[in-house]
C-alpha cells in the first residue's frame, strides 16, 4: 500500500529547442504549465499525513516562481539543454528530492519518492518519477 499527496502550481517560461525535430518550436516561444508533485510513502509521519501540503505548496510555489516569466534559454543551469517537459519535470523533482532531504518536510518524514507531472495542455503532459 501507498499513500500519495499531490500539490498543484503553474508557471509560465520562454525557451526555444534546438534540433530538426522541434519544427517550429526550435523559434522562441512561450510555455505554461500546471505543475502537479505528488509525494509517495509507504507509512504515514506521526502526525498521520504524507508531508504537510502547506509545506510542500510553499516548496513548490518557491521553485515555480525561480522558473515563471524567465527565458530558459538564458538561465546558465540550462545552458546546451533543451528545456522540454520532461528536463523540466526532473529539475523540479530533484530541487523537491533535495528541500526533503535537507528537512524542510521535518526529520520525521517517510516521504520515498516524488513524481512532477507538467501538463503542457488538457491533452498532452510528461511525468517524472525519482526516489529518495
Amino acid at each position: 500500500m501507498t499513500f500519495t499527496v499531490t500539490v498543484r502550481d503553474h508557471m509560465m517560461i520562454a525557451h526555444s529547442f534546438t534540433g530538426d525535430l522541434f519544427g517550429p518550436a526550435q523559434r522562441l516561444h512561450g510555455a505554461t504549465f500546471i505543475v502537479d508533485a505528488t509525494f509517495e510513502a509507504a507509512e504515514l509521519d506521526q502526525n498521520g499525513v504524507v508531508v504537510d501540503i502547506g509545506r510542500a505548496t510553499i516548496a513548490l510555489a518557491e521553485i515555480t516562481a525561480s522558473l515563471t516569466y524567465r527565458n530558459l534559454d538564458e538561465v546558465a543551469e540550462f545552458t546546451g539543454t533543451n528545456t522540454t517537459t520532461e528536463v523540466l519535470c526532473k529539475t523540479i523533482a530533484d530541487r523537491l528530492a533535495e528541500q526533503v532531504m535537507d528537512g524542510l518536510f521535518g526529520s520525521d518524514h517517510r516521504v520515498q519518492s516524488i513524481t512532477v507531472t507538467l501538463h503542457e495542455s488538457h491533452i498532452a503532459w510528461a511525468s517524472y518519477s525519482r526516489s529518495i
